[in-house]
C-alpha cells in the first residue's frame, strides 16, 4: 500500500495517513485501493480493500455518509454511514475518516493533541461552512489548531461557472482571489479559499498541499481517484485518530 504521511508538527499521539489509489485489490475504473462503498465497485473489493487497510488503524473508522453538506458528528457515539461530511473525537483509538476523489480533504488537530476531525470539503460545503463547523465541534482554542490539507483538485484544473463563484463572493468578497477566468468559465483555487476561511477564524498554522499542483488528484492520475477526470472512479481516505498518551 503507497500511504501519504501527512507532513505536519502534530503531537506524537496525533495519528494520520492519506491513502492514494495504490495497493489494493478492485479493478479498473476503481483500480486499485477503492475505499468507497457507494461508487459502484464490487462489494468484496471493497471490503477486502478497508480490511487491508485495517492493520494501520487502531479501530474500524467511522465512515459517513457524505452529503456535500456541514453536519459535524461525534465520532466516539456515532454509528457508520450516518449523513455527514465531517467528524471530531476527543476519544483515543476512535477513527475519524472523510473520502474524497477531487473534493478537499481536511485534517485537523490541537496542539495539546487532545482533539482531532476530518473534514470532507467539497465546493459546497466549502462555501457553505464546513470547516468552520467542525473547528466549532472541536472546542479548542484556534490559536491551537493545526491544520493538513490534503490531495483534491488544483487550482489549474478545477473548473466552474459563474454560478459557483456568486455563491463563494456571497459569502466573502475575498473570494474573488480565488477564481481566475477561462474562457466563459472560471477555474477555482479551494485551498486557497479553504486558507482564507481558516485565518478568518484566526487559524494560521496550515500545511499540506498549497495553492500550486503539489496533491492535484485531477493531474495525477497514477497516484489519485478524480471524479472530474473519469467519472466513474474510487475514493481515497484521509485518516485521523488519537493514541493512548
Amino acid at each position: 500500500m503507497q500511504f501519504i504521511k501527512p507532513d505536519w508538527p502534530a503531537p506524537a499521539n496525533v495519528k494520520a495517513l492519506q491513502t492514494t489509489r495504490v495497493g489494493g485489490v478492485s479493478v479498473a475504473p476503481y483500480a486499485s485501493l477503492n475505499l468507497g462503498a457507494h461508487v459502484n465497485d464490487e462489494p468484496i473489493a471493497v471490503a477486502k480493500n478497508r480490511q487491508l487497510l485495517s492493520p494501520y488503524l487502531p479501530s474500524e473508522p467511522v465512515w459517513v455518509n457524505q452529503v456535500h453538506g456541514v453536519e459535524v458528528i461525534d465520532a466516539a457515539v456515532s454509528s457508520c454511514l450516518q449523513n455527514a461530511d465531517a467528524s471530531f473525537t476527543t476519544k483515543p483509538n476512535v477513527v475519524c475518516v472523510t473520502m474524497t476523489a477531487d473534493c478537499l480533504p481536511v485534517l485537523l488537530c490541537d496542539k495539546k493533541g487532545t482533539a482531532v476531525a476530518a473534514v470532507h470539503a467539497g465546493w459546497r460545503g466549502l462555501c457553505d461552512g464546513v470547516i468552520e463547523a467542525a473547528i466549532a465541534k472541536m472546542q479548542v482554542p484556534v490559536s491551537e489548531i493545526l491544520v493538513w490539507l490534503g490531495p483534491a483538485i488544483g487550482p489549474n484544473a478545477f473548473e466552474v461557472g459563474d454560478d459557483v463563484k456568486a455563491q463563494f463572493l456571497a459569502k466573502d468578497s475575498k473570494a474573488e482571489l480565488a477564481f481566475k477566468r477561462n474562457g466563459d468559465k472560471w477555474l477555482c483555487n479551494m485551498y486557497l479559499i479553504a486558507r482564507q476561511r481558516l485565518n478568518a477564524l484566526g487559524v494560521t498554522e496550515i500545511y499540506g498541499a498549497s495553492v500550486n499542483e503539489d496533491f492535484c488528484t485531477y493531474t495525477d492520475e497514477a497516484r489519485f481517484f478524480s471524479f472530474r477526470r473519469d467519472n466513474v472512479t474510487g475514493r481515497m481516505a484521509s485518516i485521523i485518530w488519537l493514541e493512548n498518551s
